[in-house]
């Protein structure tokens, strides 16, 4: 029986321009938007990690510094905090650095989410990898990229993340189509990108969260050869690619999906998550009940 590799590799697209943040995101990159007391993007680490991720490769911009500042060494406030004896505070700072292999390669195309995958192919090789999306994370009992991983190594085969939605999401998602095979889990039959709600049966849609295999690298580029003038380079337009060639399955995630990604989305993410803090949480929940 031939091993299957496990996942060690995640890939976030870092890219983007925040624009729906603006003027906030014009200095500061929108996966360094505060949830709580950590930026959205330490959300998503931590959730990789805990899922056994050792490598993490960021695709992104030239506006993207402070990003890459926070997941580096920074000799300066470490020195401050020992100087004041601030050692729980220090050992937090201190371990943000040190909880996977950071690596970041620059974008070369801005015009849709394949093109990330495609910028950072000689750094992922031929191994199988992880993608998520550096504005929305989970939360529950097992990580949703374990509960991806457990699906992989089971199947051999590509695994997605699926949530269910409503008539309104499906012009937001891409939309799956498929068999459930077993609670939870579907093979893929169809993958379509953000139809109206009348073009699909289905209520099923795709979020960030992939498990991947290297024949997407093959798919992406015949994807982009085929695109026209203005068109964009979309992962699932490659994975629909992909589907003629080998399965792919669609998994539903068990816990609670926090998308930072508008403003309302980020709001609600810090209100729930500073209600779930044992530290401020009662005083917050008293001080929402006063205000009505």
């Amino acid at each position: 029986m031939t091993k299957i590799k496990p996942i060690k590799k995640l890939l976030i697209p870092a890219a983007g321009m925040g624009t729906r943040f603006l003027p906030v995101t014009k200095a500061q990159p929108k996966e360094m938007l505060p949830v709580l007391d950590k930026p959205v993007i330490q959300y998503v680490v931590e959730e990789a990690v805990a899922s056994g991720i050792t490598d993490i490769i960021f695709v992104s911009g030239p506006s993207k510094r402070p990003l890459e500042d926070h997941f580096d060494r920074c000799p300066e406030l470490e020195a401050h905090l020992a100087e004041f004896n601030k050692i729980e505070m220090l050992n937090s700072v201190k371990a943000i650095s040190q909880m996977a292999n950071f690596t970041y390669v620059r974008q070369k195309q801005f015009y849709g989410n394949g093109y990330p995958i495609l910028d950072a192919q000689h750094v992922l090789g031929n191994d199988p990898f992880a993608v998520v999306w550096g504005d929305e994370f989970f939360v529950g009992k097992t990580p949703r990229l374990k509960q991806l991983m457990n699906a992989y190594q089971q199947l051999n085969a590509s695994v997605i993340t699926a949530m269910p939605t409503d008539d309104a999401g499906t012009k937001k998602y891409g939309i799956i189509e498929g068999k459930e095979i077993k609670p939870g889990l579907f093979r893929v039959s169809k993958l379509v990108e953000k139809p109206e709600p009348q073009g699909t049966k289905s209520r099923l849609a795709s979020l960030g969260g992939y498990i991947l295999k290297p024949e997407i690298f093959k798919a992406l580029e015949e994807e982009k050869k085929n695109l026209k003038p203005g068109e964009e380079l979309y992962l699932s337009k490659a994975m629909a690619r992909l589907l003629k060639r080998q399965p792919i399955y669609a998994l539903l995630i068990e816990g609670k999906h926090y998308d930072a990604g508008s403003k309302l989305n980020w709001l609600k993410a810090n209100v729930e998550m500073a209600l779930a803090n044992s530290e401020i949480g009662q005083e917050f929940k008293e001080y929402l009940t006063s205000l009505f």
